[in-house]
């Protein structure tokens, strides 16, 4: 009992009562941050409450190891978030994306307006405070960690960071509930019913995605007789594969590029749903065809990508038809259907649809991989170079001071390295379960030791005047611009609202309030929404936060 009651004695800075205090404030903050309120939860974010808890009761944790943990965690966290959101960083500036991705740095840029109007004109002149606000009011704790790293490069006391930690904290529940009241008031400002925005939405989808369409059609066009699939192609001027080819006489053939087509053909295709009329038009009319009822020795199998030599190489240097009469028809990468065109790059873990005989199908197999317990084992190599090279970026001067830090650094190496890793011969490829796994460990390790650090004095601040200007002020930042870009979102650019509650929660990185958006719509659009601007968006706080910290601390 005397073990028992020196281990969990208040003051303790042993490894063995460390560990414990860690493990109680990790596993206690994830059980009630399930809890849901309203059909809302804050989720992991609790670890840094019960932190606070603990500390405000006298638990502390030696100096040295808690500044560890909390780097070593921090970097996990970037780290693993970079990955994720990494490969499609640069593909979000792409088409629609561009508006929504400029919708979310307008949302970003009047956060931080307001924030410097608080700091000239308003009666909170620490800077450190309403970053940490700031970022509590826009639920982003990559910011804080970020913002926390600066002031530790600029000032050995930690009574800042701590600062920082308080204010985050008190913005932080009002933040969530601010997303979600924004998303209500401009549907009450636009008078918009969430049925007929589904509907739109269901309408259009086929239209407004570039996914693999699948179509039969049957040659009928005179003009088109005796072409050739290459001659075809450069008739429609589009991508599109033909995955089979039925003759007149009932035989099915994988057709290559020099294969004629002839009237009264069947081919099966592969295209952009947008593009169907267009071969409607050139070839001829849609038909119903059972092509899997079809007594035929050819087959459709889809074949994992497990072997890292592939890994970056284009889908036309595998020269299927050549080596192997094989067609490949669509790329699924990460649960999304690619359309498959020669220049494609492959990465380890996509799966792709090839057509042909199960022969040559289990060639292709073997040489590409085709285990899913090659999948499970982790790429450590490329995570802990990537971490050397973020350490080393985020130490180099920039000019003025200013440095990226162990937040930004590691951040901008992941992004980098997940989408060109390739051609560096390294594997990015991180299960789903093993990248939740790191984030998650990460983000508990640093908000356990921000709270813990926070604790002592976060009762004197928050529950002060002080402290309530900060909710004050964190529920303007959150409301004011959200308000004005749903609004300029839907008044001016007549955005789907499904797409707005994401674009919302994605400008805030907010997992609670996209969830809220999926579980009343019952639609992947606020998702689909949320994914296009979280990478832009993630990598932009954590440097405006930086940024305020460099210039104005």
């Amino acid at each position: 009992m005397d073990l028992i009651n020196e281990l969990l004695a208040p003051g303790n800075v042993s490894i063995a009562s460390t560990l414990i205090l860690y493990s109680f404030v990790i596993s206690a903050g994830i059980f009630i941050g399930k809890l849901k309120i309203g059909g809302v939860s804050l989720g992991v974010t609790f670890v840094l409450f019960v932190g606070i808890l603990m500390g405000h009761l006298g638990y502390v944790v030696d100096d040295a190891i808690l500044k560890f943990v909390r780097e070593f965690g921090l970097i996990l966290f970037i780290f693993s978030i970079g990955l994720q959101v990494g490969p499609g960083f640069f593909s979000s500036f792409k088409k629609g994306g561009v508006r929504l991705n400029m919708l979310a740095v307008l949302t970003i840029v009047l956060n931080v307006a307001i924030v410097l109007g608080i700091y000239f004109f308003g009666n909170i002149k620490d800077i450190s405070a309403l970053v940490g606000v700031m970022s509590g009011a826009v639920t982003n704790t990559p910011g804080l960690a970020a913002a926390q790293q600066a002031v530790s490069t600029m000032s050995s006391s930690p009574e800042q960071a701590n600062l920082m930690a308080s204010g985050y904290a008190a913005a932080y529940p009002l933040g969530v509930i601010g997303i979600i009241l924004s998303m209500f008031v401009i549907k009450g400002i636009f008078r918009i019913k969430t049925e007929d925005e589904i509907k739109k939405i269901e309408e259009d989808q086929e239209n407004s995605h570039l996914k693999p369409f699948i179509i039969t059609v049957k040659v009928t066009n005179s003009l088109v007789d005796g072409k050739t699939m290459i001659e075809l192609h450069d008739i429609v001027q589009t991508n599109f594969v033909v995955s089979r080819l039925m003759g007149a006489d009932g035989a099915v053939i994988i057709p290559k590029s020099s294969t004629p087509i002839h009237t009264g053909d069947l081919l099966l295709i592969v295209c952009s749903a947008q593009d169907a009329d267009r071969f409607k038009a050139v070839i001829g009319p849609q038909v119903e065809m059972d092509w899997e009822a079809t007594p035929t020795p050819v087959y459709s199998r889809r074949i994992l990508i497990t072997k890292s030599e592939f890994n970056g190489t284009a889908l036309g240097s595998l020269r299927l038809h050549n080596g192997y009469k094989l067609n490949c028809t669509r790329v699924n990468r990460a649960g999304v259907d690619l359309l498959a065109s020669p220049g494609l790059r492959l990465q380890m873990g996509d799966r792709i649809t090839v057509v042909g005989n199960l022969e040559d199908i289990d060639r292709l197999a073997s040489r590409l991989g085709n285990s899913m317990k090659r999948l499970n084992q982790p790429n450590l190599i490329t995570i802990f170079v990537g971490i050397i090279l973020g350490i080393i970026l985020g130490s180099i001067n920039l000019g003025f001071g200013m440095k990226l830090g162990l937040a930004g650094g590691p951040l901008v190496v992941a992004i980098l390295l997940s989408r060109f890793g390739y051609k560096a011969k390294l594997v990015t490829y991180t299960s789903s379960s093993a990248s939740m796994m790191l984030r998650e460990l990460g983000i508990c390790l640093f908000l356990a030791s921000v709270g813990i650090a926070a604790g002592k004095g976060f009762a004197a601040s928050v529950f002060s005047p002080t402290g309530m200007w900060w909710v004050i002020w964190g529920f303007v930042i959150t409301v004011v611009p959200l308000i004005i870009v749903g609004c300029i979102a839907r008044g001016h650019d007549r955005i789907n609202y499904l797409s707005i509650m994401g674009l919302l929660s994605g400008g805030c990185t907010d997992p609670p309030a996209l969830a809220y958006a999926n579980n009343s719509t019952g639609n992947d659009a606020p998702a689909v929404a949320y994914s296009t601007v979280y990478p832009l968006t993630m990598f932009l706080r954590v440097v405006a936060a930086q940024v305020l910290i460099l210039c104005f601390y």
